[in-house]
């Protein structure tokens, strides 16, 4: 199983990051900003850099869908897991008109509001995993899996 990792650097990056039990026996690869913090924790990983900044700017979104076709197509992942923010919008959507499986992690401060990542995918994400009970009202499709920590 092939698996692409896409989140934003800083907390979204470390909640993937705790997922190494599931992802460290796969064939692998990230999406994330080239910032300090990504760039040392993911020194020996296999790291594609996206642009920056993501939130509300419609130039990067553009510039990260791009990327997202190329990447997608030329990886073929089986799998594209993300935990946010907004550089997983792209690659999500892209991902499911290529037919891959789609698997996002709500991020375990949100106990009862969705991020605007989370609402924006959603409605095409396979599988939905929130980390309290309660965002079982806001996300009723989700199953919670309880605490990443």
């Amino acid at each position: 199983m092939k698996v692409c990792l896409v989140g934003s650097s800083g907390g979204h990056l470390t909640h993937l990051y705790m997922l190494k039990r599931f992802w460290q026996d796969k064939d692998r690869f990230w999406v994330t900003f080239p910032k300090e913090d990504a760039v040392n924790l993911l020194a020996k990983e296999k790291m594609y850099s996206c642009y920056f900044p993501t939130n509300r700017n419609l130039k990067n979104l553009i510039r990260n869908t791009f990327l997202a076709i190329k990447i997608l197509k030329q990886e073929r992942p089986d799998l594209i897991i993300s935990s946010g923010a907004a550089v997983a919008v792209p690659f999500f959507y892209v991902g499911k008109l290529l037919k891959i499986k789609t698997v996002y992690v709500e991020v375990f401060d949100r106990m009862d509001k969705a991020t605007l990542t989370g609402r924006l995918v959603y409605p095409v994400t396979d599988l939905f995993i929130v980390q309290w009970e309660e965002m079982k009202e806001v996300y009723p499709k989700a199953k919670n899996l309880g605490s990443v920590f």
